[in-house]
């Protein structure tokens, strides 16, 4: 199909998020252009009037809307201004994020029906619904320098990420307990988050030495960090978010060249194969994750193919073009 196509790119969504950043930048790459109405106040009374004056300009410009993630809150307005399809890049639920996973509420608590309410209602506003998985893909750099290797015997473990129940760092630390004889060092990158306190009590009491908080890092220093990277680790919680999404930073690691591992899950089995483009490991086991860590620090080849395939498999697959162009495709249907 040669039409051209407008997409309005609706809401409170921030492209700094890797997952807009790509599907905007896969939607260009194919041709499509790109109008933008967003805005990040804090207030929602103040976001809803913003958006709305704003929308006034591209009226009769687009063909399909598109409302960015997240964008549950913003759905009823998109409905409201717009007859044209709208797609829903919902990503994640509000319930199980902040209910199931990260537990902020009681599941009977009002604000845990107030979630579920608008996890529902946000769906059914939508002509075609965006869940997690193979939209998630990673918009590092992607030169030869993420295949080089770095220096010294040290093995270098390296997870990234905010420090929720869906990540188990508890389970991170303490399979940094039952390697703390080996020459295995962990870093532990990111700026904050529901556990981090707990985490470090941990690391402390359980008094070790081959465990590093380095905090938030910039996004060149977390690329080093990761070039330096033996191993990158995924997440490993035992809650049903982590069975059923993928992290962006899975996508990152295997765009910049790097052995994973991370929990054996529905999500993650969708896509990557076991011992040939990643290594997995049960949930919320340390054992069984040290365990592979050590499998991958004494084979240097088994860690470097599994690196290699891994790369190979984003190049083909997960590419912002590729992403880009399967989204088109739902535009086209329904423009």
């Amino acid at each position: 199909m040669n039409k051209k196509l407008t997409v309005l790119y609706f809401g409170s969504y921030s492209l700094a998020n890797a997952r807009n950043a790509i599907l905007v930048k896969g939607l260009k790459e194919n041709g499509v252009t790109i109008l933008e109405c967003n805005d990040r106040s804090k207030s929602y009374v103040t976001k809803y009037l913003k958006l709305l004056f704003k929308y006034l300009k591209f009226i009769g410009k687009f063909n399909v809307m598109i409302v960015g993630f997240s964008g549950q809150e913003m759905m009823p307005l998109a409905r409201i201004l717009t007859r044209k399809p709208i797609i829903f890049d919902v990503f994640t639920s509000h319930y199980m994020g902040y209910i199931l996973d990260r537990k902020y509420f009681l599941p009977q608590s009002l604000r845990a029906k107030y979630y579920h309410f608008i996890d529902r209602w946000s769906c059914s506003l939508a002509d075609i619904v965006i869940l997690d998985t193979q939209a998630h893909i990673n918009y590092f750099q992607r030169q030869d320098r993420s295949m080089l290797s770095k220096d010294g015997a040290q093995f270098n473990v390296v997870f990234w990420g905010n420090f929720i129940p869906l990540q188990g760092v508890e389970y991170i630390i303490r399979a940094a307990k039952i390697l703390e004889e080996y020459n295995v060092k962990f870093y532990l990158v990111g700026g904050g988050g529901q556990t981090m306190p707990e985490n470090k009590k941990l690391v402390h009491d359980l008094g070790l030495n081959n465990v590093e908080f380095t905090g938030k890092l910039s996004q060149e220093d977390l690329n080093r960090k990761i070039v330096e990277a033996d191993v990158c680790l995924g997440a490993f919680g035992g809650g049903v978010k982590t069975d059923v999404t993928i992290q962006n930073k899975i996508f990152e690691a295997l765009a910049m060249g790097k052995a994973i591992i991370t929990s054996k899950t529905t999500a993650i089995e969708e896509i990557l194969t076991d011992s040939e483009n990643c290594i997995l490991c049960t949930s919320a086991d340390p054992q069984s994750l040290a365990g592979k860590i050590l499998m991958l620090a004494r084979d240097k080849e088994l860690k470097d193919r599994i690196a290699v395939n891994g790369y190979e498999f984003f190049k083909k697959n997960l590419d912002e073009k590729i992403i880009g162009g399967e989204l088109k495709k739902i535009i086209e249907e329904i423009s």
